[in-house]
């Protein structure tokens, strides 16, 4: 039996977090006690992002079975990550709930990372943030956010030279 939709669609750690059908999300999720990953760990978490959204594909490697999100914008700082998506609906009408988004995307990237590092246990905090934005003007402002999270850090000097940032040209910021 399936859950009614709106249990489907709420769910409630610390923060409440809650899901509009059709709009677009800004997350960010960071590293358990932020502590920074190393670079081959932010390419192996971007490249991750990218095939989730369906930017990225390998060589041999067809269409994802089940493309849950169309992605506008991705960051990999180094202790967190920023993501701008819109969660796609499944072949039932039903919007992929974020809980199943974030638990896939954190998951898979933990196991790699940690499989990556020789190590074990927690890599991302259990909580993540999420903001519906309900513009395009709020779409457009939290791209340009990310876009220049990396120069406010001061690990760049242009957004456009920082490798773990990607922004949909859709946007055209």
């Amino acid at each position: 039996m399936s859950s009614p939709p709106l249990s489907k669609y709420r769910y409630r750690r610390r923060l409440p977090h809650l899901q509009k059908d059709d709009a677009p999300l800004f997350i960010t999720f960071c590293t358990g006690a932020r502590i920074p990953l190393p670079e081959n760990a932010r390419d192996l978490v971007f490249e991750h992002c990218l095939r989730e959204g369906g930017i990225l594909l390998f060589a041999g490697e067809g269409a994802r079975a089940t493309q849950r999100i169309h992605l506008y914008a991705v960051v990999v700082m180094p202790d967190h990550v920023h993501l701008i998506f819109h969660p796609l609906r499944d072949n039932q009408g039903w919007t992929f709930p974020l809980v199943d988004i974030l638990q896939c995307l954190k998951g898979a990237t933990a196991h790699r990372i940690n499989k990556l590092l020789n190590r074990f246990g927690p890599v991302w905090e259990e909580e993540s943030f999420d903001h519906v934005l309900r513009t395009s003007k709020s779409l457009r402002e939290k791209a340009e956010y990310i876009r220049q999270n990396p120069v406010r850090k001061g690990l760049v000097e242009r957004p456009e030279d920082y490798r773990w940032l990607w922004t949909s040209p859709e946007l055209k910021i």
